[in-house]
């Protein structure tokens, strides 16, 4: 579990971000999933956006995702979330302290 600093900080370094994970009309898939674990061991920080032609509320998507793939969730603005899960192999990001 990340604190409000940690939670600030994120996103502050997402703020420049471009999206890497699209979602579309299929909705969340196995692939959406896999591209994110993808993001999450290169990038630690993954950006998504959801497309007009889906239908899915961000803020639930971005939760249920966290849960799935043991993420933390970090923000959701407008159709964008975002979220962080440190990396084991390929460790970029150095949280503040707790």
């Amino acid at each position: 579990m990340i604190t409000g600093k940690q939670r600030s900080f994120l996103k502050r370094l997402a703020h420049d971000l471009e999206p890497t994970v699209f979602l579309g009309k299929s909705g969340l898939t196995e692939n959406i999933k896999k591209e994110m674990e993808t993001g999450f061991e290169s990038r630690e920080l993954v950006k998504a956006k959801i497309q007009e032609s889906c239908g899915l509320d961000p803020k639930e998507v971005a939760t249920q995702l966290a849960q799935e793939l043991n993420a933390e969730f970090v923000q959701a603005i407008g159709r964008k979330f975002v979220l962080y899960r440190e990396s084991k192999d390929n460790k970029k990001i150095q949280l503040p302290r707790k």
